[in-house]
């Protein structure tokens, strides 16, 4: 599993201090459940939600 601090980055909008996911939200399982990265699609690892990428 990957650390916390890869999927969020920190940025400052207008003087507030906000987080931005980094990676995809999967579809079906809705915020907190990111789609992992591959070569060739994404995925959920929850409910096995497939997204091709592409070329």
């Amino acid at each position: 599993m990957a650390a916390i601090h890869t999927l969020y980055e920190v940025v400052e909008e207008k003087g507030a201090v906000k987080l931005r996911r980094k990676r995809k939200v999967c579809p079906r399982c809705g915020a907190g459940v990111f789609l992992g990265e591959h070569k060739d699609r994404y995925s959920c690892g929850k409910c096995s939600y497939t997204e091709y990428k592409k070329k």
